[in-house]
């Protein structure tokens, strides 16, 4: 059972051409922690039947020349569906050489992002600037990118400055808040 969505009743229209069906699985629930106050949405875990206990804290793991990976990967099959965390907008759809095809979502308030990596494909008639629900299927897990061969989804969030320009946002560890007084979906 979800106990007290901690954002209000307000649903904006939501694109006609995106399938907004919630995800049948059963994915773990958390609250988030830490920047409650300011971020008081609920997340899905992002890929459909991954559960709380098979998430791991990668978030601080070194990576090649030099960087941080600021992230967690999430291991599932190739082809599982990748659904979204929060309510949001898509804000980009992208392909680049280290995360393949990838997602840029923004929550409802427009103050998180929310970036989905290395997918094998997107859902049909998923569109830049379409709204979609929490738990909406937005992709398929894949090994696009850098991926080097393990089908997984690297899932990252950042604070927005208010410029809205995700590549000068402010990195949050995903951890914590999909696990931290967590809940599983009935």
């Amino acid at each position: 059972m979800i106990v007290g969505l901690a954002y209000a009743e307000y649903r904006p229209k939501v694109a006609a051409n995106v399938n907004v069906g919630r995800a049948s699985a059963r994915p773990g629930l958390a609250a988030s922690a830490g920047r409650a106050e300011a971020h008081p949405t609920l997340l899905l875990v992002p890929v459909r039947g991954v559960r709380i206990d098979q998430l791991h804290d990668n978030y601080e793991q070194p990576r090649g020349g030099g960087r941080i990976h600021r992230a967690i990967d999430i291991l599932a099959p190739q082809g599982t569906p990748v659904i979204a965390a929060v309510d949001g907008t898509i804000r980009k759809l992208f392909t680049s050489k280290a995360g393949g095809l990838t997602i840029y979502q923004f929550d409802r308030d427009e103050k998180r992002l929310y970036y989905y990596a290395h997918l094998d494909s997107y859902a049909n008639g998923l569109a830049e600037s379409a709204f979609v629900k929490q738990g909406t299927v937005i992709g398929y897990v894949g090994i696009t990118g850098n991926a080097a061969g393990t089908p997984h989804l690297h899932f990252s969030i950042e604070d927005l400055p208010p410029t809205k320009e995700w590549w000068k946002g402010e990195p949050v560890n995903p951890y914590p808040l999909l696990t931290t007084r967590a809940s599983v979906l009935p």
